[in-house]
């Protein structure tokens, strides 16, 4: 039985951890969601409150299985449990297979992803700042180029654009000072009027697709060790629950066994009730 109770509580230890992780997602996606504005529309490929509240509600589902299954030792919930676990296991799998024999296609669906971002840029706070974010993270402008920028309405560089920010970029592109202490947010004002060399003294010229492939190369040990992780991680768990599984239904049969026995022996003592008080004596 110790075995037993360090499997159960072990796989419990495990769901509840990512349980409680899932639940900060959702609270997180919700208060993002609802401190938008109300006619902002929505698209769940580039909105990351929508984003957050989808991820953290199918963690919920799947470890709620997981944790109310080995606290009750529900063999149903376990079950439902490692098949879904399974299933995303083997989608990560295939994910990343695909990703490898099809990197071009990928490469292009990622580029296309992050235009349409940079399209939406001023109609999403979230974005906004998840964007700024990168572009201050990696140093970088735009998806190719900081002239990608001319693909958001707002910083659209032609005479028709009324906008005050028309042939500029974000200032999250702008190349600060060790020792500034205020933030100017006009920096990149006009900087797509500048040719690249000229305007690398103020602002990131490169890409962020670039930039971010470099990083995961540069950093190829950290993504393979926190993927490889992720994915033994999953392993143990589906571990944990087979199991789990496999000793309940052992002691079930061993249960059964032993009442079919009784039933049996009870109605040799009510045929049989002589030899029955002869064995007793």
């Amino acid at each position: 039985m110790r075995g037993y109770r360090g499997i159960k509580y072990t796989l419990f230890i495990f769901c509840y951890f990512f349980w409680v992780v899932s639940a900060v997602l959702i609270a997180v996606g919700i208060y993002a969601k609802v401190a938008k504005e109300k006619d902002v529309v929505d698209t769940l490929t580039v909105d990351p409150a929508l984003l957050l509240i989808l991820v953290g509600s199918l963690m919920f589902l799947i470890t709620f299985l997981g944790c109310f299954g080995a606290l009750r030792n529900a063999t149903c919930l376990l079950k439902t449990f490692l098949g879904i676990l399974a299933v995303v296991f083997l989608l990560q799998i295939a994910a990343g297979a695909v990703g490898y024999v099809f990197t071009d296609m990928v490469m292009e669906r990622t580029e296309k992803l992050m235009l349409k971002a940079i399209v939406r840029y001023r109609e999403d706070r979230d974005l906004e700042n998840a964007i700024d974010y990168i572009q201050k993270k990696f140093q970088c402008c735009g998806v190719e180029g900081y002239k990608d920028w001319s693909n958001n309405v707002y910083f659209e560089c032609s005479t028709n654009n009324p906008s005050l920010e028309a042939c500029g970029v974000p200032f999250s592109c702008c190349k600060h000072l060790k020792n500034q202490t205020v933030l100017n947010t006009m920096c990149g004002y006009g900087m797509q009027q500048e040719e690249e060399g000229p305007a690398k003294a103020d602002i990131f010229t490169d890409g962020c697709l670039d930039k971010i492939i470099m990083w995961a190369i540069n950093n190829l040990r950290l993504v393979a060790g926190l993927t490889v992780g992720l994915l033994l991680l999953e392993v143990c768990m589906m571990t944990l629950a087979g199991a789990q599984v496999a000793w309940i239904q052992k002691v079930q049969r061993r249960q059964k066994e032993s009442d079919v026995r009784g039933r049996e022996e009870r109605k040799e003592r009510l045929w049989f009730p002589a030899f029955a008080d002869f064995d007793d004596e």
